[in-house]
């Protein structure tokens, strides 16, 4: 009865989004690095804070740091939804967010570099989902395929409350209804994707150290790899500044150039990730240099693909 509550709570909110939204022309107008044609609802992913914050009340507030800094992170993500902020202000917020869920989870804070390693890997994961929030589909199917990872092997070892992945579940569900199509009704904004990556790194984190796992990592294996390649690739070879908008993910060269469906690019992201979590699956429980040896030999296998992908890409343009 409760999940059935959530679900029409969730519903109602988005759906009430939607409303003010359109009135306070909440909008994403397209421009020459969006992957849309048509102006359409910014924000929409506020749904996935607010289920986060549904847990926290049902469940007598727990984790408390993490869903602070959820918060925290949500209000100044919807503040530039609305109006761009500069990354003067919205940096500082997400180091501290980033801070509270690591104090969430107990990492140590000795030694301090390892703790600051640490918070700028979450810092970087968090933008991740952010980068790549740039086609229907990608960042609702993407981490319902991540969540579900999650969820499985938290089945078997009760790492965290269950609840927390089913309200997040059921909350990436009823986006999916507004945005899993052809022309989405809105898109989750940078409330969305921030706090669905402030959700992985606590998830991601608290199974590492409860596990002592390092193959944890691959349950956000695609979007990382993506990422950071396309990062570096612009970094190195096209000298633009990594802060500045762009379209050279391989998604969006799937969607420009091979003229990809972006629901069929979002369906096979969510699927490469489904069975890179099968493995997890399997592997998690096994011995420690193992998993890094497993963990290091998909990267480099992702990395050889993402090159032959991208350059055989940038051959069809010339």
């Amino acid at each position: 009865m409760v999940y059935i509550l959530s679900i029409i709570f969730l519903f109602f909110s988005a759906f009430l989004y939607k409303i003010i939204a359109f009135r306070h022309n909440i909008i994403d107008k397209p421009n020459y690095r969006s992957s849309h044609t048509k102006p359409t609802i910014r924000g929409g992913g506020i749904i996935f804070t607010l289920a986060i914050l549904l847990f926290f009340i049902v469940n007598d507030f727990e984790y408390p740091y993490f869903c602070i800094g959820v918060l925290l992170i949500s209000i100044v993500s919807f503040l530039d939804d609305i109006n761009t902020l500069s990354a003067k202000i919205r940096f500082p917020f997400q180091i501290f967010s980033v801070f509270l869920i690591l104090l969430e989870v107990g990492l140590p804070f000795q030694p301090i570099y390892i703790f600051i390693i640490v918070l700028v890997v979450c810092i970087a994961v968090v933008n991740f989902f952010n980068f790549m929030d740039g086609i229907n589909g990608l960042t609702g199917m993407y981490g319902l395929a991540t969540i579900l990872g999650f969820y499985f092997i938290n089945l078997q070892e009760e790492v965290v409350n269950a609840d927390l992945l089913i309200y997040t579940f059921i909350s990436l569900l009823v986006f999916g209804f507004y945005n899993f199509r052809k022309k989405a009704l809105f898109f989750a904004g940078d409330i969305g994707s921030i706090t669905l990556g402030m959700l992985v790194v606590f998830l991601g984190m608290y199974f590492i150290i409860s596990l002592n796992s390092p193959i944890i990592l691959l349950l956000m294996f695609f979007y990382g790899g993506d990422a950071t390649l396309t990062l570096l690739y612009r970094k190195i070879f096209t000298k633009e500044s990594v802060f500045e908008p762009h379209r050279h993910h391989l998604y969006q060269k799937l969607v420009d150039i091979k003229k990809v469906s972006h629901i069929k690019i979002a369906i096979g992201y969510a699927l490469l990730q489904t069975l890179i979590n099968v493995l997890v699956y399997y592997t998690y429980s096994i011995d420690f240099s193992i998993q890094l040896l497993i963990l290091f030999i998909l990267i480099l296998i992702f990395i050889g693909l993402y090159v032959f992908l991208f350059n055989y890409l940038k051959r069809i343009t010339v």
